[in-house]
C-alpha cells in the first residue's frame, strides 16, 4: 500500500470515529428528551389528585383554626 492509500484509509476511521460519536449523543439526548417527555406526562397526570389533596388539607386548616377561634372565644 502506499502511503497515500494509507492516509485515506486513517481519515476514513477518523470520519467513522466522529459520526459514530455524533450518533451516540444524538441518541443519548433523545433518550434525556423522552425521560423528560415521560416525567412531564407523568405530572399532568398527577396534577389533579395534587390540586384535591391540596384542597383538602386547606380545607382541614380552616377546620381547625376555626375549632381553635371557638375555644379560644367561644363557649
Amino acid at each position: 500500500m502506499s502511503e497515500t492509500a494509507i492516509l485515506d484509509i486513517e481519515e476514513q476511521v477518523g470520519r467513522i470515529r466522529r459520526a459514530r460519536e455524533e450518533s451516540e449523543k444524538f441518541v443519548a439526548e433523545q433518550k434525556k428528551l423522552m425521560a423528560e417527555a415521560e416525567k412531564l406526562a407523568r405530572d399532568r397526570s398527577l396534577a389533579p389528585w395534587q390540586v384535591g389533596i391540596a384542597g383538602m388539607a386547606a380545607g382541614a386548616a380552616f377546620f381547625g383554626a376555626g375549632v381553635a377561634f371557638v375555644k379560644l372565644f367561644g363557649a
